[in-house]
């Protein structure tokens, strides 16, 4: 019993081991670039500029990556036609026209404005994922999967933080 319990807990620091290896390189590349503008996009600002444009919060979903907690942005519950922007470029990323309830806690939508966002392979916490980036400053909005409603089957599962949102006029 003793031996079948060190398999498990081995087995299960290994498998912790490997998500914070395989997100490791990533937290040091945006170390190593902190205070110096992203090269690649025709939007930058140095990492003491981000910090002073976006709140907290925001600053650690778009240029850390992290995450907001499901159901605590008002944007998942915004029914008015409009348009949501990137909250760090204002670049108009999604109409209301493709968003949808998801039922996740997340704002989303099934399709994103043409030429709005970028995608890369997202391998952390050990699963395969897409994330999706604001194409002009490469913030970081969520993530995109293949469960979502017609006409596209995806579900833009994004960050309310990462946006805001400007009713149409009426």
């Amino acid at each position: 019993m003793q031996s079948r319990r060190s398999f498990l807990f081995a087995g299960g620091a290994a498998v912790a081991a490997l998500a914070a290896v395989s997100r490791w390189p990533r937290l040091a590349v945006a170390q190593t670039n902190a205070g110096k503008p992203a090269a690649g996009f025709e939007f930058t600002r140095t990492d003491a500029q981000w910090r002073q444009s976006l709140t907290p919060a925001q600053y650690t979903v778009l240029r850390e990556e992290g995450t907001e907690r499901p159901y605590t942005s008002p944007l998942n519950d915004e029914h008015r036609s409009g348009v949501f922007s990137c909250a760090g470029c204002q670049l108009n990323l999604f109409s209301s026209r493709t968003k949808f309830d998801s039922h996740t806690g997340w704002p989303s939508f099934w399709a994103p404005l043409n030429q709005a966002v970028a995608t890369r392979d997202d391998s952390s916490f050990g699963m395969s994922r897409t994330e999706v980036h604001c194409r002009r400053c490469g913030g970081h909005l969520g993530h995109v999967f293949e469960d979502g409603p017609k006409p596209t089957g995806l579900r833009y599962c994004m960050n309310g933080l990462a946006m805001n949102f400007t009713p149409a006029a009426t």
